[in-house]
C-alpha cells in the first residue's frame, strides 16, 4: 500500500519498479522525436510518430484526452511556453521547440520535457536553452530528503531570475507523478528556502522550469491550451521525473536518447549542455 501524507503519496519500492519502466518509455520516445525533428517536419508528423511508438509498446499516451487535450505531445514554439498543440505548420530554421511528452503504462505515468533549437538559433535563444537546463539540473541537486519545496522553487529563481535576468513563469508548476499525472504537491519554480513541505523518501516530482526570455507574464490563446509569454519573446522548458530517496535522488527519467539521436541528425545544432542526463 502507497504511504499518504495529506493528499502526498509516497513511493514504494515496488510502485517505482514500475514507475522506472514508465519513465524508460517517455525517455525512449524522446529520442524517436530527436531523430525526426528539424527544418520543414509539423508538430502533427512528430505527434503521429510519438503516438505510434507509445502504443506500439503497450503504453498509452499520457496527455492525450487528458482534460480533453487533443494530441499526444504538447508542442510549444518559440513564444509559446507549454501546451502548445501539434499543428500542419512546418518548423522553420531558427525556431526553437519544447515537446513535452506523458506515458501511461503499469497503472503509473511518466512525463518529461525538452527544448530543441531548429538549425542555426540566435546566441540569444542559446543562452536561454543552456540557462533553462542548468536550472533544471541545480533544482534536482536540492530535491534531497529532508530538503523543502521552497528549496527547490528557489534554486530555478535565483539562477533563472537574480543571475541572469530571465521570467520565471509563475502560473505553471511541477507536480507529483503517481498514479496520476498530476499529483500533489505542487513544485513551482519560484520560492524561499526553508519553505513549504518537507521532502521525505519516496517522493516522486516532475521538475520543470519554464522560462521566458523577457517578461514571466504568460496569458492562454483562444484554443483554451497554447501558453505564451505576453511580450512574445522566446521560452523554454525542460524536465525530469525524479524520486527523493534516502541514499540520493535518483533521476527516473532521461535525455541520454535525445543526445544520442542528435548525434546523428545533422539538422539539430550540438547544445553542449554542461549536464547531460
Amino acid at each position: 500500500m502507497r504511504r499518504q501524507y495529506k493528499m502526498i503519496y509516497y513511493k514504494t519500492d515496488e510502485d517505482l519498479e514500475k514507475m522506472r519502466i514508465s519513465a524508460d518509455l517517455v525517455s525512449r520516445t524522446h529520442g524517436v522525436i530527436a531523430s525526426m525533428i528539424k527544418p520543414g517536419i509539423t508538430g502533427k508528423e512528430i505527434d503521429q510518430a510519438a503516438e505510434e511508438f507509445i502504443c506500439d509498446h503497450d503504453a498509452k499516451p499520457g496527455f492525450k484526452g487528458y482534460g480533453g487535450f487533443p494530441a499526444t505531445l504538447c508542442i510549444s514554439v518559440n513564444e509559446q511556453v507549454v501546451h502548445g498543440i501539434p499543428s500542419d505548420k512546418p518548423f522553420e530554421e531558427g525556431d526553437i521547440v519544447s515537446i513535452d511528452c506523458g506515458v501511461y503504462l503499469n497503472e503509473f505515468f511518466g512525463d518529461c520535457a525538452f527544448t530543441f533549437p531548429i538549425g542555426e538559433i540566435t546566441p540569444e535563444a542559446l543562452k536561454l536553452l543552456h540557462v533553462t537546463n542548468e536550472s533544471l539540473y541545480r533544482a534536482i541537486d536540492v530535491a534531497t530528503v529532508g530538503k523543502r519545496i521552497g528549496d527547490i522553487g528557489y534554486a530555478v529563481q535565483n539562477y533563472a531570475e537574480k543571475e541572469h535576468k530571465y521570467g520565471v513563469v509563475r502560473e505553471l508548476v511541477g507536480h507529483g507523478v503517481g498514479k496520476d499525472l498530476h499529483e500533489d504537491p505542487q513544485v513551482p519554480n519560484y520560492g524561499r528556502r526553508g519553505k513549504g513541505i518537507q521532502i521525505k523518501d519516496g517522493l516522486v516530482i516532475a521538475i520543470e522550469p519554464m522560462i521566458n526570455m523577457g517578461t514571466r507574464r504568460v496569458k492562454t490563446l483562444k484554443d483554451g491550451w497554447t501558453v505564451v509569454s505576453t511580450d512574445r519573446k522566446p521560452s523554454a522548458h525542460y524536465e525530469h521525473t525524479v524520486v527523493a530517496r534516502k541514499s540520493g535522488t535518483e533521476i527516473l527519467t532521461t535525455h541520454e536518447h535525445i543526445y544520442k539521436a542528435l548525434k546523428d541528425n545533422d539538422e539539430i545544432i550540438d547544445l553542449d549542455f554542461p549536464r547531460k542526463n
